[in-house]
C-alpha cells in the first residue's frame, strides 16, 4: 500500500522539534587542533550548556562517558562516530540537542551501552534518516526492511533515554518505490530498554525483534511514543510496552478502511511470551474505525511462528475498529489461530460488540500477563 501524511512532511516535522538553529555539523580535526584558546573556551562553555548535569568533555563523569554534539562541543559530532569509538562494554553516550541525520549501528560487541538525551526531552535529540526497503543501494539492489533502519541495535543490555528515533522517508515523495517499509529503529538485543523515547515513521516504524529464531530477546518500553500507519510496531521480541502512547496517522491515498495496523507481532512458536501492552493508550488522527489494532505476521523465514499480543488496561481511541480489531496478514495464518487477547481495556475502540472478535483473558490468565512474568529476572523498571 502507499500513503501520505497530510500537512507538514515528516522531514520538516522532525526538524521543527529542535529548532532551525540546530544543524548537523561535521567535525574538522585539523581545525580543532588549530583552535585558539578563546575558541576552545567557547566550546567548553557550550559543552556546559548543552550537556547540563551530565558533565562535558572538560568535566567528564568517567572515562566511559562520551559526548556527542552536532555543534562541535562534544567528543564527536555524529552518534555513529561515538559508537565506533566506544569499543568494549558499558559506555554511555550523552547526546546534545540536535538533528543527527545519519544511520547508526550498535554491533553485538558493544554491550551494556546507554544513550542519554542531554536535555531530558526526547523532542530535542533526533536521530533520523530516510531509507526505505525499496531505496536503491549505491552498489546495486535495494536496502530491504532491515537495511532501511535508521538505527540498528544488536548488542545486549542497550538503554536509551529521552531520544527520538525517526525515519522520515515519505511514500508521496517516491511514487516509483513499492518497498515502502521504512524502519526508524530495529532492536535485536536482549535486555534492551527505552525510557521516554519517541519513534517516528510510517510503515514499520519500530522493529522489536531478536537476533535469531531461538533467541527470545526481552525488551522494555516505558513512557514512550510511537506513530505510524502500517504494522508500525512489529517483530518477534518479548516486548513490554508500559505507559506508552501509540498514534495512528491519517492517509489521503486510501478511499476506505483499513488505513493500517498498529501491531504486527511475529512471535516464535516456541516463545511463550510475545508483545504485552499495559496501561497505555492508542489515539488516531484518522477517521473513526479506520485502523485495526493488530494483524499476525508469520514470515516466510518462520512459518511455525505463532504471533502473540496481549493488550490490557489500555485506552483504545475511536480510530480502532471496535467491531473487528484484528485481521489476517495472510489467509493461511488466520488471526484466530494466533495468540491475541485483551483485558479490561477502555475507550470507544475497546467496546466488545462481537465477542468472538475480541478474545478476553480471564482474571487468572491476566495474573500471568505482567511485566514481571514477561521479563523474568531482568527488572529495568526499577531504574525509571
Amino acid at each position: 500500500m502507499a500513503g501520505r501524511h497530510p500537512g507538514p512532511s515528516r522531514r520538516s516535522f522532525v526538524a521543527a522539534g529542535v529548532g532551525t538553529a540546530l544543524t548537523l555539523a561535521v567535525a574538522n580535526p585539523a581545525r580543532a587542533a588549530r583552535a585558539t584558546p578563546a575558541a576552545r573556551a567557547d566550546r567548553a562553555a557550550r559543552g556546559r550548556r548543552v550537556f547540563g548535569r551530565y558533565g562535558s568533555p572538560a568535566t567528564r563523569l568517567d572515562e566511559r562517558t562520551l559526548y556527542v554534539d552536532a555543534g562541535g562541543a562534544g567528543d564527536f559530532t555524529t552518534v555513529q562516530a561515538a559508537v565506533t569509538a566506544a569499543s568494549g562494554t558499558a559506555h554511555t553516550l550523552v547526546v546534545a540537542p540536535g538533528v543527527y541525520r545519519e544511520t547508526v549501528a550498535v554491533g553485538v560487541a558493544r554491550t551494556e551501552m546507554t544513550w542519554i538525551g542531554a536535555s531530558g526531552n526526547a523532542r530535542d535529540v533526533v536521530v533520523v534518516y530516510d531509507n526505505a526497503a525499496g531505496t536503491p543501494k549505491p552498489g546495486g539492489g535495494t536496502y530491504g526492511t532491515t537495511g532501511s533502519a535508521t538505527t540498528l541495535v544488536q548488542a545486549a543490555g542497550f538503554t536509551a533515554r529521552d531520544i527520538t528515533f525517526a525515519n522520515d522517508w515519505l511514500r508521496a515523495d517516491h511514487p516509483d518505490i513499492t518497498g515502502t517499509q521504512a524502519v526508524a529503529i530495529k532492536v535485536q538485543g536482549d535486555r534492551s530498554a527505552f525510557l521516554s523515547c519517541r519513534f517516528l515513521g510510517h510503515q514499520d516504524t519500530l522493529y522489536a525483534d531478536s537476533m535469531a529464531l531461538g533467541a527470545f530477546a526481552r525488551q522494555y518500553f516505558r513512557d514512550c511514543y510511537a506513530e505510524g500507519d502500517v504494522d508500525f510496531v512489529f517483530g518477534r521480541a518479548t516486548a513490554v510496552f508500559e505507559g506508552c502512547h501509540f498514534h495512528t496517522l491519517s492517509r489521503t491515498d486510501l478511499a476506505s478502511a483499513p488505513y493500517g495496523f498498529v501491531f504486527a507481532p511475529s512471535t516464535a512458536g516456541a516463545n511463550p511470551r510475545g508483545y504485552l501492552v499495559t496501561r497505555s493508550r492508542v489515539t488516531s488522527e484518522a477517521p473513526d474505525a479506520h485502523y485495526k489494532l493488530a494483524r499476525p505476521w508469520v514470515p516466510s523465514s518462520d512459518p511455525t511462528a505463532r504471533p502473540m499480543l496481549t493488550v490490557r488496561e489500555t485506552r483504545l481511541g475511536a480510530g480502532i475498529d471496535a467491531i473487528a480489531p484484528y485481521t489476517d496478514m495472510s489467509s493461511g495464518f488466520p488471526w484466530q489461530d494466533q495468540r491475541f487477547a485483551e483485558y479490561r481495556n477502555t475507550g470507544p475502540g475497546a467496546v466488545v460488540s462481537v465477542p468472538e472478535n475480541r478474545p478476553q483473558l480471564t482474571a487468572a490468565e491476566a495474573a500471568s500477563a505482567t511485566r514481571e512474568v514477561y521479563l523474568g529476572d531482568w527488572t529495568p523498571w526499577e531504574r525509571c
